[in-house]
């Protein structure tokens, strides 16, 4: 259907400037902005009075405005806009903040819908920062209303009269994409029925069944791309024979025993390496479990056999974590390895790829540097990439096709239920490094509500002047880098004013490469005392004299990504803390932070995210390190998962390039969905 290529800019309503802001969404074509799916609902059809509002709650209304609205500034950047409005049973107050376009919008006398939360101060009620529509045959409010992931400059208002612009103009006429005999097998919706449901259901039922329908359609083509890609390393690829090699000289120069975990993991890899197969591996383990170490052991077997070995890492701070721990190994034992990020210079660069293609360099370490195309190995046999879900297939693709027939091993931190693991990675074969090293600190958790503030901001106070260090964790509360930087900052000048004699900075993604480098050297050599920044020290991070870990509204984490962020501290021999600062009174958001207060274990904790799992909760597969998805929930749609795998088996088995019948459809959404080399 040609209207879905459309550039958004030639919908009706959305100009160049709103264009740049939808595309900062993901949304650049119609299809982009129908298959932009709501993360949240609101039951908007029970409607109440004003004489029965209670503080604190979020509620529908019919009301009718008796006067003007009125505009105050209080100060630059802030104004108030108050409109007075009634029903049968009273009037209330409705306040806006900074929303210009209320002024023009209300009629004295006649009827809107409202939706707001109801505040009760000093005896005077108010609706805050409430939604509104004029009531008419097309309004959405008094029904079930999706609520959409925002960015700057845009409101749900006129996302969702957007979307329902573009599904009028399609009509009903999208081609249907999954073949007639699976939609009549699972008696799942049709794709234009299901696409409107999604995002304006008629009712509960009719958007359970959208959303299975769209749920099962993404996770079957996930598996078809799985299976396939598992199908082309199994076929017609031959691996290395790597040699049988001694490890005694580079575990002798380590300060510290392997544990039975990185040894029974170095089997597994190595019965790989010897094998006449391609190795295609997935290594987890939790934080500080020791995966760097047992690939630096893996790239000595390489390197002993006579080949190269390369890391990519996602990021630049990763990267050199990995160079520092692995280069100090290898300096003892005459190994050589270099790394290569997106700030080497390129006289550096150049200097690089010459001795890389010379053989004079080993292990190559470093961001998608190193799959650039004058990037290029002399005898390249082992590829491992480091929490390889932040990139895309292409990217591991093009490193690993640096070699005919590289070994490949994928590292990641992210800790996923065995049963999951399996499915999700159907292509990988799976090691798991199930034990810490003895030594590494328990850390203490807590959770707190933020009437604890001033007693936090001793305790981190205390901690500096025992001389440690600290990290303060703020969420990304909008797709948005400038709001990103925002929050930080102001972040930065309420610690700066409050946490006395402590040397506080911060870092964020607006930062250059240059400037967030020199902000983690500071803290490193103990330069900054506590360090504010979002998630981007999520992983690679590694100093040992941080011993806190503060967690701003933890309830906007996953348990996985809270966990991941714990492990920044505990790192070296003293007594290390987290604390995960919560607002909601959510019951399942209490027994998550519990969850986190009990135990330090990965994998308990990602089971303990699918206990919790239900409906109005979201626990987003990208804050478990899992393939991006834009409505599949792999923890609660695990039964769909399940389903779909095995037809995606069948199907395969019966037809492995796709070319029957209605398999085609697969095949062509296979090609515009993942950018993959998959010869289908």
């Amino acid at each position: 259907m040609d209207i879905l290529r459309n550039d958004i800019q030639y919908l009706k309503g959305v100009g160049p400037n709103r264009k740049i802001v939808l595309n900062k969404l993901g949304i650049n074509t119609v299809y982009d902005l129908i298959t932009y799916f709501p993360r949240d609902y609101e039951d908007r059809s029970k409607f109440k009075k004003i004489n029965e509002l209670i503080d604190g709650e979020v509620v529908c209304l019919k009301l009718i405005p008796i006067s003007n609205v009125t505009e105050s500034r209080i100060r630059r950047g802030l104004s108030i806009f108050k409109l007075m409005v009634k029903d049968d049973t009273g009037t209330i107050m409705c306040t806006w903040f900074n929303n210009k376009y209320v002024k023009g919008y209300f009629n004295k006398g006649e009827e809107y819908i409202f939706f707001g939360k109801v505040s009760v101060k000093y005896g005077k009620v108010e609706l805050v920062q409430p939604e509104y529509e004029k009531i008419d045959q097309n309004n959405r409010t008094g029904k079930i209303v999706p609520i959409y992931p925002l960015t700057e400059n845009i409101n749900q208002t006129t996302l969702r009269k957007e979307i329902s612009i573009a599904l009028k103009l399609i009509d009903n006429k999208m081609e249907e994409t999954l073949p007639a005999n699976i939609i009549a097998k699972y008696n799942l919706m049709g794709i234009n029925e299901a696409i409107n449901n999604i995002h304006f259901p008629l009712s509960k039922e009719h958007f359970k069944k959208a959303r299975v329908r769209l749920v099962f359609e993404e996770l079957l083509l996930m598996q078809l791309m799985l299976l396939s890609l598992k199908k082309g390393y199994d076929e017609d690829k031959k691996g290395i024979e790597f040699n049988k090699v001694s490890t005694d000289e580079i575990i002798s120069v380590l300060s510290f025993s392997l544990t039975n975990a990185q040894k029974r993991v170095l089997e597994e890899i190595f019965s790989d390496m010897e094998s006449n197969k391609c190795m295609n591996r997935l290594m987890q383990g939790d934080v500080g479990s020791g995966k760097t170490i047992v690939a630096a052991i893996a790239m000595y077997k390489a390197v002993r056999s006579g080949y190269q070995a390369a890391i990519m890492a996602p990021t630049s701070i990763l990267a050199t974590q990995h160079y520092e721990t692995i280069r100090e190994i290898y300096s003892k034992i005459g190994l050589t390895c270099e790394l290569l990020v997106g700030s080497t210079t390129k006289k550096q660069k150049e200097k690089i790829c010459e001795r890389l293609a010379n053989g004079e360099i080993d292990v190559l370490i470093g961001t998608h540097a190193v799959i650039e195309d004058n990037v290029i190995f002399k005898n390249l046999g082992l590829v491992i990439t480091d929490e390889q879900h932040r990139f895309g297939v292409r990217q591991r693709s093009r490193l690993s096709d640096k070699s005919k027939n590289a070994d490949i091993l994928i590292m990641t931190a992210t800790p996923i239920p065995r049963t999951l693991a399996l499915i999700l990675y159907g292509d990988l074969d799976i090691s798991i490094i199930d034990e810490l090293p003895p030594g590494r600190q328990k850390i203490d958790t807590f959770a707190i509500q933020k009437d604890k503030q001033e007693r936090l901001n001793n305790f981190i106070i205390k901690n500096v002047k025992d001389g440690k260090q600290a990290y303060i964790v703020c969420p990304l509360v909008e797709e948005s880098e400038n709001i990103e930087a925002k929050s930080v900052e102001e972040m930065k000048e309420y610690y700066q004013a409050h946490l006395i004699g402590c040397r506080v900075e911060c870092l964020h993604g607006k930062m250059k490469n240059k400037d967030k480098t020199r902000i983690m050297d500071e803290f490193k050599n103990g330069e900054i005392d506590v360090l504010i920044s979002t998630t981007v020290i999520e992983v690679g991070v590694n100093v040992p004299n941080a011993t806190l870990m503060v967690i701003e509204n933890a309830e906007r984490f996953g348990l996985a990504q809270l966990h991941q962020l714990r492990g920044r501290v505990g790192r070296g021999r003293d007594k290390s803390y987290c604390i995960l600062k919560y607002e909601s009174h959510s019951n399942v958001v209490k027994q998550r932070m519990s969850a986190m207060e009990k135990t330090n274990d990965g994998f308990v904790l990602s089971e303990k995210d699918l206990e919790l799992r239900g409906p109005g909760d979201f626990f987003g597969t990208k804050q478990h390190g899992l393939p991006d998805f834009k409505i599949a929930n792999l923890f609660t749609d695990m039964d769909i998962l399940k389903i779909v795998q095995v037809i995606a088996i069948d199907i395969l088995n019966q037809d492995n390039n796709l070319e029957k019948g209605e398999n085609i459809l697969f095949k062509q959404q296979l090609k515009q969905k993942y950018e993959t080399k998959l010869e289908l």
